[in-house]
Formats: structure tokens, sequence, C-alpha cells
């Protein structure tokens, strides 16, 4: 099971990679799945702005909230454990780095930007890493 722990965070503005709008759960017009880019990794865009990271970028941090429109605070994870979401399986113990849209895939050479806390079996699922 995934979990946060001694999380550091900054605010940033959300640009138009990390705005989805995720409405209310349930409810007409609200899309499926419902978590908008929370817990991706993500990378500066502009002055006191990120964006959603991608393979070979310098990631800063895990975005922790789901900011709604471009503009919107965007809380970024910049130390301690964060969830992050998976893009394939992962153990315990191997270096993560961002994939191409932004979730955790086991790393490359010099491009870690953190370790796996647990493990996770598919692509999709949340798992805990200790940000570098």
């Amino acid at each position: 099971m995934a979990y946060e722990e001694s999380l550091r965070s900054i605010t940033l503005n959300a640009d138009d990679s990390l705005a989805v709008y995720t409405g209310v759960p349930n409810q007409p017009g609200s899309p499926s799945p419902h978590g908008g880019k929370q817990y991706h990794f993500v990378k500066v865009t502009g002055a006191h702005q990120c964006g959603l990271a991608g393979s070979g970028d310098k990631v800063i941090g895990v975005l922790q909230n789901k900011p709604q429109h471009e503009g919107n605070a965007a809380t970024v994870a910049i130390r301690g454990v964060s969830k992050v979401v998976c893009d394939a399986a992962l153990d315990a113990g191997d270096e993560v780095a961002a994939s191409a849209d932004g979730q955790a895939a086991a790393a490359g050479t010099g491009d870690a930007v953190g370790v796996a806390l647990s493990t996770t079996a598919n692509a999709g699922e949340l798992v805990s890493v200790l940000l570098y």
C-alpha cells in the first residue's frame, strides 16, 4: 500500500498540462477517471510555473493536488516520501525517473529522482517514492 510521509512542498502555478477539470465525482459532466494529474512528476515550465514532466526532463517534485484550471495553485512535494502513479511494475528499492507521461518508471543511468519504497504489480497503481 502506498503512503506519504514527512513531505516538504512548495506552491507554483499550474500550466495547461496540469490543468485538468475533474469536477465533482459521480456528477453530470465530471470525467472518469477522476484523478487529473495528481501524483505525477512535474518540472518548471516558466516563472513560478510548473507542468507535467516527461522522460529526460529535470523533475522538481510530485504534484499533490488537482489544479482545475491554468494558473491555479499546484502543490508540489519536493522532499520526503510521496505517492506517485507508476508506469509499470516496480519493486521496492528500484530507482525511479519520470516516464513520458510523468509517471514513475524504472530509472536509466543518471536520471533517477527517487527510490521506490513499496512494490507495485501493475501500471496505474500508486507507489511510495522517497524523493532525492
